[in-house]
């Protein structure tokens, strides 16, 4: 991809977040997640952030390989696992539930403790002010991530499944600041769009990726933020009146 259609993106979820968010996607307990499904979803985020050129830590790689090893092991007849494994240890996906687990429990610590000072905040001393009765009170929203917005990003490529290969994909057509004039044309200020919308002319795999790496950096310029009335539900873009 051309340096023109590079953007730099913060990615501060790891391996075990996208694992996490894979498994709530599917809805099962992690006691009963399947090692195929969740490594063959897994390597397509991984593949999904190649196209983007998204550069990722190691700990993904790491963890992408390590999938691959207990999927393996998996597969194989219990006389036919690999010399010096522990004989006691019946699954072999136990020691990445394990870590899931003890994860899971820190995230869940965490999101309460940012919860618990949430609150504080609202708490002051002396009188609130009269709110306008027909005034809506603001209900905070779900947090849509990086991992989220792949998703989305994933089901519009689908509509071109029967185009090239992917590492074929980019159309110098476009570049991303064509793409970010469209996309500031397309939603005024203070107004919202569909995630799909977003998509609606494009026509080439390479003018879905260059439109969504032009939405990323206006996400990261703080002109757009991304609004989900629930977890893991349809996404909106908002155009926000000011970046500040």
């Amino acid at each position: 991809m051309e340096a023109e259609n590079r953007v730099s993106l913060d990615i501060f979820e790891g391996p075990l977040d996208l694992l996490l968010y894979l498994i709530k996607k599917d809805e099962v307990d992690i006691y009963e997640v399947s090692i195929e499904r969740i490594t063959s979803q897994y390597l397509e985020y991984i593949d999904t952030f190649k196209i983007l050129n998204i550069e990722l830590a190691s700990e993904f790689v790491v963890m992408a390989a390590n999938l691959m090893y207990i999927k393996s092991r998996t597969l194989l007849p219990r006389h036919e696992q690999p010399p010096g494994e522990d004989i006691e240890e019946e699954d072999p996906r136990w020691e990445l539930i394990r870590q899931l687990v003890e994860y899971k429990k820190f995230k869940d610590a965490a999101g309460y403790l940012e919860e618990r000072e949430a609150e504080q905040q609202r708490i002051f001393a002396g009188m609130p002010e009269e709110r306008d009765s027909d005034e809506e009170e603001d209900v905070p929203l779900p947090d849509v991530g990086i991992f989220d917005l792949i998703r989305a990003f994933q089901g519009i490529l689908k509509r071109f499944e029967d185009e090239d290969e992917l590492n074929e994909i980019v159309d110098d057509r476009f570049t991303i600041g064509d793409k970010i004039d469209y996309l500031l044309d397309a939603v005024g200020k203070g107004k919202s769009i569909r995630f799909q919308e977003l998509f609606a002319e494009a026509t080439t795999k390479g003018e879905v990726v260059v439109t969504f790496l032009a939405l990323l950096e206006l996400i990261r310029l703080r002109e757009f933020c991304v609004r989900q009335k629930q977890s893991l539900g349809m996404i909106e873009i908002e155009r926000k009146v000011d970046n500040l």
